[in-house]
């Protein structure tokens, strides 16, 4: 009990937190007299008294957090906060399995997007707004909201703050305090999240599905309150507001921090990631809306590139919103597009994927190499704009990249173990790895996962969570070694 107090002394308190959260959703629920008023109800009530008891349970062995004990209350809470996320769409919801209501649930922590469920146009609006809610908390990170929350109630969160953000995030200090750099980086996100739905309004939403979007938009999730998705509005407006938020999710909020404390665009010219970033995504655009036209998909140019350029920013930032069951298309362009999610979003953005950082490293190292090859003697530094990059992180890369793989392989073969077909269980894995969302085969975005069955909806659920938790942050924890003395 004395080495897990302080751990299950700063859960008690998040779980509080985050019951307090079903609030809105509540207010919508009163408002609208939409009959799911009891099921927030229940659910409130339980979280609060769960996290209540945790909290007085571990705080006279309370003790000041260490490094290691970061790691585990991260895990901790992206596995918990799923069960009490999963409550409100159980309790509304009777015939709702647990596994897929936890599926439904880390999918909207994990801004994944990924979901089990349908008539999406008939659920009471309160309960979608809920889950895209479950996005916008999970996009930047529950825990970083906790670092900005915490230390007032007496309880410092250095070492949630370094084990949930990826680099270079974890080594770069926009502000003297770890506190109040989160707390610039909720401003950021807020205040973005703020435009994006005073756009959605302008460009033709109702304002509550303008939030319920924007919640949606901003933490790059991909949950909608239409089974058509954006496809349901059929709105050109609406489409360029969801691709320009799209892209400004995608990338280093911290770009946007010093964006809005410099008033200078220089901040994002002389970011190198960003660069490459819109680079890629916009020629994919392209490309993708020549081949569809060239293919005959789309009878003229500007439909192909409406329906080209809103998928592939949609899948590379790992949105996941569809206007178009690209399904249907050759595989090519929908495999380029789960492909670029992969990798293209930045790091410190609220996008999946092993992030563009790190591919462009393990694209340097690959030249490295090859001119080492030609060149034995030769000295030839890994740079990243004018730094020079330690072999440290190429060698830290370099394992991150092959446990990636590796988990997408594993992954794989349990579902195709399990009797899924190999192409819808190895873009599930991709998709869900990646926090993207849709796949393809079964689970496109005509479709959706709950033709998988229990074990198979556990296997994506875990791989979410490895996503979301940039895979280490995990297995750390699985490993012996970190539960010995």
């Amino acid at each position: 009990m004395h080495r897990l107090a302080p751990i299950l002394h700063v859960l008690g308190l998040i779980v509080m937190v985050f019951g307090l959260s079903m609030l809105l959703p509540l207010t919508v629920s009163l408002v609208q007299a939409d009959a799911a008023q009891r099921a927030y109800d229940e659910a409130l009530a339980i979280t609060l008294v769960s996290g209540l008891l945790l909290w007085l349970l571990s705080r006279r062995h309370y003790r000041e957090m260490r490094s290691r004990d970061g790691f585990l209350l991260v895990v901790l809470v992206w596995s918990i906060l799923p069960l009490f996320a999963s409550l409100p769409l159980m309790f509304y919801l009777p015939d709702l399995s647990f596994t897929d209501a936890y599926f439904e649930a880390m999918s909207g922590l994990t801004a994944t997007g990924s979901t089990v469920l349908a008539g999406l146009d008939d659920l009471p609006k309160s309960l979608n707004l809920w889950r895209t809610q479950l996005h916008w908390l999970g996009g930047m990170g529950v825990i970083v909201l906790a670092v900005a929350i915490l230390p007032l109630l007496g309880v410092g969160g250095r070492q949630m703050f370094k084990a949930e953000v990826p680099t270079p995030m974890k080594d770069t200090k926009l502000t003297p305090r770890m506190t109040e750099t989160a707390k610039g980086l909720w401003l950021v996100y807020i205040l973005l999240t703020a435009a994006c739905l005073l756009s959605y309004h302008l460009a033709g939403m109702q304002w509550l599905d303008a939030l319920i979007h924007a919640f949606s938009t901003m933490a790059l999730g991909g949950f909608s309150s239409y089974d058509a998705s954006l496809g349901h509005f059929d709105s050109v407006a609406l489409e360029v507001v969801t691709m320009v938020f799209a892209l400004l999710a995608a990338m280093n909020f911290a770009s946007h921090f010093l964006f809005l404390r410099s008033r200078s665009f220089r901040v994002y010219l002389a970011d190198a990631e960003i660069r490459v970033f819109l680079s890629v995504v916009l020629a994919s655009c392209l490309g993708i809306a020549m081949y569809l036209w060239a293919k005959d998909i789309y009878l003229d140019f500007p439909s192909a590139l409406r329906y080209a350029a809103f998928n592939t920013i949609s899948l590379a930032t790992s949105l996941g919103y569809v206007n178009d069951d690209y399904n249907a298309w050759p595989y090519f362009a929908a495999l380029w597009m789960l492909f670029l999610g992969s990798f293209a979003a930045c790091s410190g953005s609220t996008g999946g994927g092993i992030k563009m950082m790190r591919a462009k490293l393990l694209y340097k190292q690959l030249y490295r190499e090859l001119i080492k090859l030609m060149h034995p003697n030769a000295q030839t530094p890994t740079k990243l704009g004018e730094h020079v990059v330690p072999n440290k992180i190429i060698f830290a890369v370099l394992a991150y990249f092959f446990v990636y793989v590796a988990s997408i392989v594993i992954f794989t073969l349990a579902l195709a173990a399990s009797g899924l077909d190999v192409f819808t269980a190895f873009t599930a894995v991709v998709a869900t790895l990646n926090n993207t969302g849709p796949g393809l085969g079964q689970v496109g975005p005509a479709t959706n996962f709950a033709v998988l069955n229990d074990f198979q909806t556990w296997v994506c659920t875990l791989a979410m969570l490895m996503g979301r938790l940039e895979l280490f942050t995990l297995l750390v924890v699985l490993m012996p070694a970190f539960w010995r003395k």
